[in-house]
């Protein structure tokens, strides 16, 4: 069995027993798995025989591998041996591929052995460790692994910044032989996802419920990101936060961009330094993103042109990569989106349905703003701009005042915002990170304080039902959930992206179902 032109999705399965083993392999081959990497040093075997079984029972093409280091086995011999007499099977056995460590496989015992093999692909692997790897350095170990007759080669890669994937993504684009990434961590997510834009031959995806830090799962990989839609030429678009794990945007971004037949793949990017992430990613692939927390004020700076709107709010949500001359430009949909679900909310109507000259509902009303961040900029001067008056609570009180002078607001300290009451009617816009998972017990304000408040707005999306927003409906108050800011400014952030296309609508999509998919 050879490589397809197409990426392979392989599911990496470590089970106690072969009975274990082979019902989880019925469950990745049911998840959309074209193969598994089977992970023998797991297992709890006492003879070889048991091992032999299990690979004749196979139902999927398989990878068979031993670490040695990780080995359960309860065989009274040396681990090494009994790394040596599994893969020596496996190659007996004419398993569709075999891995072996690099030293397992340069071992003098086991060469006469790879090289009299029948059909089995070698698979040589690596762990790399220690610091940011350079390309370098990779391509050194990469041709010292060629050299022990591999068919393919597969790096293990720690991953401490995600800016250390850029010299993985160069050696995936100019390897000489198929080459499997696998990067170890949470930001090393990308590196999977990315693989077949960069001319890997195969990633992984865990199986549901066994969900391995870094890797998507099988589901999320068929389902949303679709791998074999992947080439070279498409266009890498992400959300850049910390954390990214409860972003929603790659199951809107991505059917939308199959559904307009525009050649682009969103992924969760996890930064810690906005300013180190643009200094390394700097082809013009890499063509938009959407930006999180903390980042959205401090990727201001990162930009080369701001749009007035952004630069006046002083918070981007949006970055484009102008495609003639690889500029970023900084933009700003959460203002829009955020005011006009708050305003239907309030009148029942579109935004759209109402004449040009109407005021604002919100217009004189009080605007009670929980948070100082860069979704609560975009928020103040949103109900600014339609003339509400602005008072905002945050807990770093200077960040407060600083907010409310620009907006010729009102900052007060956050210990009396349950006390803050000059009037019914009002309006509370929560704009910070309380209530969110995996916190969703939280809740800025406490029941009998929202009795104040004709509608409540919750900037969080996950859960969709916040603790504020399930009070606040009990009491009576109109609530207005994050996704609908969140699908608003994600249309908005999709026309920038694809440059002003058009054709595409949330509708297109099931977005209440899409926002379960795993």
């Amino acid at each position: 069995m050879a490589f397809r032109n197409n990426i392979m999705v392989c599911s990496p399965l470590e089970c106690e027993t072969s009975a274990e083993m082979l019902s989880s392999m019925d469950k990745a081959k049911e998840e959309g798995a074209d193969l598994v990497e089977l992970r023998l040093d797991s297992m709890s075997f006492s003879h070889i025989s048991q091992v032999e079984r299990l690979i004749k029972h196979r139902t999927l093409p398989s990878i068979v591998s031993f670490r040695p280091e990780s080995s359960r086995t309860s065989w009274d011999m040396d681990t090494k041996d009994t790394c040596m007499q599994v893969l020596r099977l496996a190659l007996d056995l004419d398993v569709e591929f075999v891995e072996m460590d690099y030293e397992i496989a340069s071992d003098s015992s086991m060469v006469e052995y790879v090289y009299n093999r029948s059909s089995s692909k070698l698979v040589v692997s690596s762990y790399v460790n220690g610091g940011k790897p350079s390309a370098e350095k990779l391509g050194f170990l990469i041709a010292c692994m060629q050299s022990t007759g591999a068919d393919v080669i597969k790096l293990v890669i720690d991953v401490d910044y995600i800016t250390d994937l850029a010299p993985v993504f160069k050696m995936l684009t100019h390897c000489q032989v198929p080459l499997i990434a696998l990067a170890v961590g949470s930001r090393g997510l990308i590196c999977q996802l990315l693989a077949p834009k960069f001319g890997g031959v195969l990633v992984y995806g865990s199986l549901k419920g066994k969900e391995v830090s870094g890797m998507p799962t099988l589901v999320s990989l068929r389902q949303v990101y679709k791998p074999e839609y992947i080439n070279p030429d498409t266009k890498v678009f992400g959300l850049i936060s910390n954390p990214v794990g409860h972003s929603k945007g790659p199951i809107l971004h991505n059917p939308a961009f199959r559904h307009t037949g525009y050649n682009g793949i969103y992924v969760p990017m996890l930064v810690d330094d906005v300013n180190e992430f643009f200094r390394t990613y700097t082809s013009t692939d890499f063509a938009g993103f959407s930006v999180g927390i903390p980042h959205k004020e401090a990727v201001v700076g990162c930009c080369d042109e701001v749009h007035p709107l952004a630069k006046s709010i002083g918070a981007v949500n949006t970055i484009i990569r102008r495609p003639d001359d690889g500029k970023l430009v900084g933009y700003n949909t959460d203002c829009d989106a955020a005011i006009t679900a708050i305003e239907d909310a309030l009148t029942g109507r579109k935004l759209t349905n109402r004449g040009k000259s109407e005021a604002s509902p919100i217009a004189g009303k009080i605007f009670v703003l929980v948070g100082a961040g860069g979704a609560a900029r975009a928020l103040a001067f949103g109900a600014k701009i339609r003339g509400a008056r602005v008072v905002i609570f945050n807990r770093n009180y200077e960040r407060a005042k600083a907010l409310a002078q620009a907006v010729s607001g009102e900052a007060l300290p956050y210990e009396i915002l349950d006390r803050f009451c000059p009037e019914n009617g009002m309006i509370l816009a929560n704009a910070s990170a309380v209530g969110m998972e995996p916190n969703i017990q939280e809740s800025p304000l406490s029941k009998e304080a929202l009795t104040a408040y004709a509608l409540v707005f919750d900037a969080v999306y996950t859960p969709r039902n916040t603790r504020l927003l399930q009070e606040a409906r009990e009491v009576g108050s109109i609530v207005v959930s994050g996704v609908e800011m969140f699908i608003r400014q994600a249309l908005g952030q999709f026309r920038l992206f694809t440059g002003g296309l058009g054709i595409y609508h949330p509708s297109s999509i099931n977005s209440s179902r899409s926002f379960k998919c795993s």
